[in-house]
């Protein structure tokens, strides 16, 4: 019942995305013709998306083991939190999730569409397109509710289509891929990156909608400003939860490995901060319209791609759980949207070419092209490193990797001008920016900069990455602070609603600097975390005591229990002072062994104000125990600076709607 109650689901939602291709384009052909069709096709897409999550979450919940999803990705033992998030622990589950956050986004875009809005009709009929292919997938190769019709032992071996055949079901289920039933940011990291990668599509249809009119100007950045900000932050937000749950559950002693499903999320994130950056200039002054056309389509590219190496089986990654069908027609479906984009773009392109030139290269508008430029290189950068080993296998057969050493060698100079940039831009006036002006705004961040690297290799810090990283973050920080406070000193009111009052007078540009100062400090943090972390490896057994890096660590005991769903083999460690007397924490790092393979080494973590101290067992502990050994420093400066990136990106939007609800007539910002 509920496999055909789920595939019913599935199918409305598809009907109705064909439903709105045709009269969303039929509405904006007759340019002034009634939308209550249009609006009526998006919400049977929403009805659909949601029974068919509903339905599929239903199953899992009920321990409905008909269903080869159920079967193969939950069992009776898997605790209730694991449940909700085994909708989207594989493949076709997280495809349904990505249909009802993509309805979600149809909704809220048509809201905004009006009788006659020729732009907004034809964006809608993108989204149809692109939800059509999104819910064909999942009424086909990628069927969540595909039915169980041949069992060996605990798995569901065989299975069909069809929700109404004779059904079997094993006794029990073999349980969620362990690595995502083992820390509770698996319920929250891939939600996040879902929103992320579909909130793209909002920005990719209007961008396409605008070409396929012929429309000029910013009209199209301006009714999409909203969802790429949210889509950024989002996708932002994914990615630093994907980094602490592989710093708090691995067990490897980092937070980020280059891992290709990594940079999957990182590059439209990269591409997507490029298109964020250039809007503003086109708002401005009008210019850029070719670059943002082409960072659309690319950051929308590049969400296909990253899904395809996610769920294609292409690559071999702790993020990649399945080998299907799947892949050939997500390739096929990136391989018509780049060569489609790109064809409407240069059919276009000769609308394009009256738009203004820049005045001079010593301008905002100049800084945001070189800073463009520079996100441009690390993207490329980063998708050769990615990219190369699968073509390289693809087409050879040899199976090669590319390691961090080459990302490290690459990306760091990059990253360093990115900083650059991030604080000169926003000081730099529009049009031309004389030396002297530039000079003023500068000067004091500059000397901060320098004596927040001064202080840096006072306190012992010899490593030159690390000072020039510190110098360039705290000059990012000191310029955002040198001009709120230089705003500040304009506006009248106690301090708190002053201040207050100014970042809600321009929650663009506001919450662009506060976005700019939590990528430095995340960049503060890498640097420091990565270039001056201490690793050890110490055997040590019960009882005794070893001194590692300022730290004193003893071996108590063993330790072993059964909980509901897994074994658990751990070891319990103090960690005392230098002096091997004081106690600082009780630490339990552990392997946990799941119904299916592989156990999972999970960290004991003892952050401080200064460093972590992080534990990881290198095997089953006895008589004896096999400890790597990590002291990271000023790892909660990355998670706060990531925390405050996302916070300026969201302030951007959400306090602009105050400020418009508040006062009419308030003047778009000039940054982001």
């Amino acid at each position: 019942m509920i496999a055909t109650i789920g595939l019913l689901g599935i199918l409305l939602a598809a009907a109705a995305s064909v439903q709105l291709m045709v009269r969303a384009g039929a509405a904006a052909r007759h340019g002034d013709g009634p939308i209550r069709g249009v609006r009526m096709s998006v919400m049977m897409m929403l009805l659909g998306a949601t029974v068919a999550f509903v339905a599929l979450q239903a199953a899992i919940l009920s321990h409905d083991f008909t269903l080869e999803y159920v079967a193969n990705n939950s069992s009776s033992t898997t605790p209730f939190v694991f449940l909700l998030a085994g909708a989207w622990a594989a493949l076709e589950g997280s495809i349904v999730l990505w249909g009802l956050v993509l309805a979600v986004f149809t909704y809220l875009v048509a809201r905004t569409v009006r009788r006659g809005d020729r732009l907004g009709l034809v964006a809608l009929a993108v989204i149809g397109l692109v939800a059509l292919f999104w819910f064909g997938l999942m009424a086909t190769v990628a069927n969540p509710f595909r039915v169980c019709t041949e069992v060996a032992g605990s798995t569901c071996v065989d299975s069909s289509w069809l929700p109404l055949v004779s059904a079997v079901a094993p006794p029990d289920g073999i349980g969620a891929n362990p690595l995502l039933q083992n820390h509770i940011l698996m319920a929250i990291h891939p939600p996040m990156l879902y929103i992320g990668y579909v909130g793209f599509t909002a920005p990719f249809a209007f961008a396409v909608a605008a070409l396929i009119l012929g429309e000029q100007g910013s009209v199209w950045l301006e009714r999409t400003r909203r969802w790429s900000v949210i889509a950024w932050a989002f996708l932002g937000f994914g990615m630093l939860l994907g980094a602490w749950w592989s710093y708090e559950v691995l067990g490897w002693g980092g937070y980020w490995a280059w891992d290709p499903v990594e940079n999957a999320a990182f590059l439209p994130w990269l591409a997507a901060t490029a298109f964020i950056h250039s809007a503003v200039v086109q708002r401005r002054r009008g210019m850029l319209q070719a670059w943002n056309l082409i960072l659309v389509i690319a950051t929308f590219s590049l969400t296909i791609l990253g899904t395809f190496l996610t769920r294609s089986g292409t690559i071999i990654s702790v993020h990649s759980f399945t080998q299907s069908g799947v892949g050939p027609v997500l390739l096929a479906f990136l391989l018509f949207v780049v060569i489609g984009s790109l064809a409407l773009f240069a059919w276009r392109s000769h609308l394009l070419s009256s738009a203004p030139r820049l005045d001079s290269l010593a301008s905002r508008e100049g800084v945001f092209l070189f800073n463009n430029l520079i996100l441009t290189v690390f993207a490329i950068a980063v998708m050769l490193g990615t990219l190369y080993p699968i073509v390289v296998e693809a087409f050879g057969g040899d199976r090669v990797s590319v390691g961090t050493p080459y990302f490290n060698r690459v990306t760091i100079p990059v990253a360093f001008l990115l900083l650059l940039a991030m604080g000169i831009g926003p000081v730099t006036p529009y049009r031309y920016a004389r030396p002297d002006v530039v000079w003023d705004r500068i000067a004091a961040p500059l000397v901060a900069s320098l004596v927040g690297g001064a202080i840096t290799v006072l306190i012992g810090v010899d490593s030159v990455p690390v000072v020039l990283v510190v110098i360039a973050g705290v000059f990012v920080i000191a310029t955002s602070a040198r001009e709120y406070t230089r705003q500040l000193a304009k506006v009248t009111g106690s301090r708190l609603s002053a201040a207050v009052k100014l970042l809600r007078r321009d929650p663009g540009y506001w919450g662009g600097q506060i976005a700019h100062a939590g990528i430095a400090l995340l960049a503060i943090g890498i640097a420091a975390s990565s270039g001056l972390a201490a690793r050890h490896q110490v055997t040590l057994g019960v009882g005794d005591l070893v001194q590692v890096d300022g730290y004193c660590i003893e071996y108590e005991t063993p330790t072993a229990r059964v909980e509901a769903n897994r074994r658990v083999d751990g070891a319990q460690l103090v960690l005392r002072d230098a002096a091997c007397s004081g106690q600082i924490a009780r630490m339990e790092p552990v392997f946990n062994q799941y119904a299916r393979p592989p156990a999972v080494a999970t960290p004991a973590v003892h952050t401080g104000l200064v460093e972590d101290v992080f534990i990881a067992l290198a095997a089953v502990p006895g008589d004896e125990v096999v400890l790597d050994v990590h002291v990271f420093p000023l790892m909660w400066v990355l998670w706060l600076g990531g925390l405050i990136a996302v916070a300026g990106g969201m302030w951007g939007v959400f306090a602009k709607k105050a400020v418009r609800s508040g006062r009419a007539g308030e003047s778009e910002p000039a940054h982001v």
